[in-house]
């Protein structure tokens, strides 16, 4: 990597509009993923990943698919924005004299990433999870036989409400509505609940993908103008997106257990990271922590796809004028 100026403004603009994009076009597989991590042995709503989209679409209608997607899209814009100008910042000025990184250094950087993203991650993840699980909960309480509505289980009684209510686009809960009970209940920190899981996904997450996508991408890298073609980019964005996310996935499970205020009857609550695993494996077993790798893979490898084409292609530096646009080469 050379030792050029960076320009972070530009870095954070590409950054922004890839995870627009990218969410808009994965949101309804991660809604089935974490549907499909949420559930318990015994008491499964959905089969697999496109029985919960089928579902979904038959009880909450086709923007059942997007609950959550406000959210989502608001806090995505900085959090990819850190998440790719952090690693960017951070290869910048670990490189000394133009030379090539280390792969250590490389992953030093991914660390670094990571550690400065879980600042939106955490509250993004938080919201989104409570939203995109109201309709699994919705299900298990029409469905005979597994609990009825006066046996859902929350540790909010506003949550609790707006899940036990009719799925009523009127009636749904928001995830301003969420944020405020939760601020005013229990403080900032409740906002932060399962900071140390996220944490634990998306360290390890950042240390896989950022040096196996650059060396994924550098394989492209034509010897004559050493350029990358924006098509080699988006294959190398979606295999190391998925490789690492497939990685983490036990990690993404426990997260997404801990963050999930409200749950149904049968479904124990955990008390931190060692007890969620511990009573995974005792009740679940060690394949419980693969519920969703394959959803998880499907959102990610598209996310990163896209979202590395437009950081490379650079979008933010034609939009401040910096470089001309050139979809040929990254």
């Amino acid at each position: 990597m050379s030792q050029q100026p960076i320009s972070l403004p530009a870095k954070l603009i590409n950054g922004g509009i890839a995870g627009i994009v990218g969410v808009t076009c994965v949101f309804p597989i991660d809604l089935a993923k974490t549907r499909l991590q949420n559930q318990r042995q015994g008491h499964q709503v959905y089969r697999n990943m496109m029985d919960c989209l089928i579902k979904t679409v038959r009880s909450e209608g086709y923007f059942g698919m997007y609950r959550g997607a406000a959210v989502n899209l608001t806090l995505v814009t900085p959090e990819k924005a850190i998440k790719l100008a952090a690693n960017d910042f951070f290869r910048h000025h670990l490189a000394k004299d133009g030379k090539g990184l280390t792969v250590f250094k490389e992953m030093l950087a991914g660390c670094g990433a990571g550690m400065c993203q879980v600042i939106i991650t955490t509250p993004m993840e938080m919201l989104k999870i409570q939203l995109q699980d109201a309709g699994r909960l919705a299900a298990q309480q029409r469905k005979p036989g597994i609990m009825s509505p006066t046996k859902l289980a929350a540790t909010n009684t506003v949550l609790s409400r707006s899940y036990t209510a009719s799925p009523a686009p009127g009636r749904a809960v928001s995830a301003t509505q969420i944020a405020r009970e939760l601020l005013h209940t229990q403080g900032i920190q409740g906002l932060y609940k399962g900071l140390g899981a996220t944490l634990m996904r998306d360290v390890p997450f950042s240390m896989v993908y950022f040096p196996l996508f650059a060396h994924l991408n550098n394989m492209g890298r034509s010897s004559a103008n050493g350029t990358t073609p924006f098509y080699w980019s988006f294959v190398a964005g979606c295999l190391a997106g998925s490789t690492a996310a497939v990685a983490v996935n036990p990690c993404d499970v426990v997260k997404t257990r801990l963050q999930s205020l409200s749950r149904g009857a049968n479904e124990e609550s955990y008390k931190g990271v060692v007890d969620c695993v511990s009573k995974i494996m005792q009740r679940e077993g060690p394949s419980a922590f693969l519920k969703g790798a394959g959803c998880r893979a499907l959102v990610i490898a598209p996310l990163f796809g896209i979202a590395q084409v437009m950081y490379f292609v650079g979008v933010g530096e034609f939009i401040l004028g910096q470089t001309p646009f050139n979809l040929l080469s990254a």
